[in-house]
């Protein structure tokens, strides 16, 4: 298996065919800003897609999103077919794959965002309020705050020390912490970004973290994990 995978890997970086890297399209209002960063850190297959079996054959995902929690999710499974796909291709076929903002979020078990709402369930956790711990502390966290990697995860190799632009008001608290991968702080540490195996998830807008964004988006499109 193991030699099987390495094999993969090698055979990937030496192709000149281009990876086709499916990016996600259920209406997130990030789109297409997500979509011209992929582009500007070297992506050439992006293809923004609502197909399942466009994801079902992608060699990378990305999902993004912004908004509310329960509105995101119900945007994800309106399309036909497409969290099977994306179940069979990353939890089964072993694809990279990178949540953005509210597609990181929607990696939890549930959010509790305007009531209770199921997420994907591929890290156990909950989407919760930011809680105010100081009156001059700002609800959104909005704007730009320092990313600091915990490393004692594989994923948190894509992750390196920076600052990179956030907007949110909720937060994800995985059950485990070891499937954190950076912090954050905003009137107290904020989970900045969650790994697991093939899967990475910013709470960050890498589109929108000029040189940060980019280099994180870069490292992704060369991650075989």
């Amino acid at each position: 298996m193991i030699r099987a995978k390495a094999a993969r890997c090698l055979q990937r970086k030496g192709s000149s065919v281009a990876e086709v890297i499916a990016l996600v399209d259920y209406g997130a209002g990030n789109l297409h800003s997500v979509h011209s960063a992929l582009l500007a850190a070297g992506a050439h297959g992006v293809e923004v897609t609502a197909d399942p079996d466009v994801v079902r054959a992608a060699d990378r995902i990305v999902l993004p999103g912004v908004g509310a929690f329960g509105a995101c999710a119900a945007g994800l499974r309106a399309v036909p077919g497409m969290i099977a796909a994306m179940e069979e291709r990353v939890m089964v076929g072993g694809a990279p794959f990178l949540g953005i903002c509210v597609g990181m979020q929607l990696l939890a078990t549930r959010g509790l965002e305007y009531g209770a709402t199921a997420g994907l369930d591929w890290i156990p956790g909950e989407v919760r309020t930011i809680e105010r711990t100081d009156p001059a502390i700002k609800i959104p966290h909005m704007g730009w705050n320092d990313v600091v990697p915990t490393p004692h995860h594989d994923g948190a190799a894509l992750i390196e020390p920076g600052e990179a632009y956030f907007l949110h008001s909720y937060h994800f608290v995985p059950d485990n912490g070891h499937h954190v991968a950076a912090m954050t702080d905003h009137g107290g540490g904020l989970v900045a970004a969650v790994a697991r195996d093939n899967i990475l998830g910013v709470q960050f807008h890498p589109e929108k973290s000029q040189a940060y964004g980019l280099g994180l988006l870069a490292r992704f499109l060369e991650w075989y994990p």
